[in-house]
């Protein structure tokens, strides 16, 4: 999505990874889960982001984005070098990623991580963290927990087509 305000601080492109093992128990993007589809290469999607004028930077969620931690890496590497900030939304905890050295790897360029898995019992669709136990991990100066706090919950995007696209943290919407 190559404009959200919803999904991070200022105008942002949006990447959405496909496949996800976590399977939490009302995840808002279920569709994600299956490791299926169209593949796309990591320098196809850097370009089509670095070609998107007036965005602050970008937000990849999923899915799970640490399932693919290589490809991440380079996509959170080129996007940066390019200035622009990068944000991970994730299932996994801070712990579990410091635990694997490829998934620490894939999040050394990235300005923030939303970690945890989503808990429905806890349910929060605010800054972007869909339940209170998911935590902000602040691996830049660049963004502020308060910068999620003042996200809208959701955004409302219809295109020249009429096709209506909810995103954010709509979970409480389904």
């Amino acid at each position: 999505m190559p404009r959200s305000v919803a999904n991070g601080p200022g105008e942002r492109f949006v990447v959405w990874t496909q496949g996800c093992s976590l399977a939490c128990d009302g995840c808002f993007n279920p569709e994600t889960h299956a490791a299926v589809g169209p593949a796309r290469a990591v320098g196809e999607v850097v370009a089509e982001v670095l070609a998107t004028p007036g965005i602050e930077g970008v937000t990849v969620t999923g899915g799970e984005p640490l399932e693919q931690p290589e490809a991440l890496a380079l996509f959170a590497r080129e996007v940066a070098r390019a200035g622009l900030g990068v944000v991970v939304l994730s299932g996994f905890t801070r712990e579990e990623i410091e635990a694997s050295p490829a998934m620490t790897a894939a999040v050394s360029d990235v300005d923030m991580v939303v970690a945890g898995r989503y808990n429905r019992r806890l349910h929060l669709g605010s800054g972007l963290r869909g339940s209170s136990n998911k935590t902000y991990w602040a691996r830049s100066s660049r963004y502020t927990e308060e910068m999620f706090l003042r996200l809208p919950e959701v955004e409302v995007l219809i295109d020249p087509e009429g096709t209506v696209t909810l995103t954010g943290m709509v979970g409480g919407l389904r």
